[in-house]
């Protein structure tokens, strides 16, 4: 981060990062369960899951960390910062869910993990 980075702001950051992740990966479980059906049997069953209400949580949880985030940090170099939420889903989904990363989506990652060292680079 740039040069006035305080342990706040890396705090509110890592937290961003992980609670959007894991909103995304619950978000994930819940709508990817076969037992789900289709339709709206499907809709009911999210409903029921612990999975959706986590994934629920977590954005309003996110939601109060991107705006104390950003209250700290230019909107510039928080949106870019903000973007490495995008490798951390890549590569949990790769663990979590057996999702393919091509070599097109590891050179993504890569580019958006030097981009944000840039951005973040005192």
């Amino acid at each position: 981060m740039s040069s006035d980075i305080t342990p706040l702001v890396l705090a509110l950051w890592i937290a961003n990062v992980l609670v959007d992740s894991g909103g995304q990966l619950a978000f994930k479980a819940a709508a990817g369960d076969p037992r789900a059906g289709d339709g709206l049997a499907r809709w009911r069953w999210m409903a029921s899951r612990p999975w959706l209400w986590i994934g629920v949580g977590c954005y309003v949880a996110e939601f109060v960390l991107w705006l104390a985030f950003l209250s700290l940090v230019p909107l510039s170099e928080g949106v870019l910062l903000g973007s490495i939420n995008i490798v951390a889903i890549m590569v949990a989904g790769r663990y979590l869910f057996a999702e393919k990363l091509s070599r097109l989506r590891v050179a993504g990652i890569l580019l958006i993990s030097v981009g944000v060292a840039i951005v973040g680079w005192p």
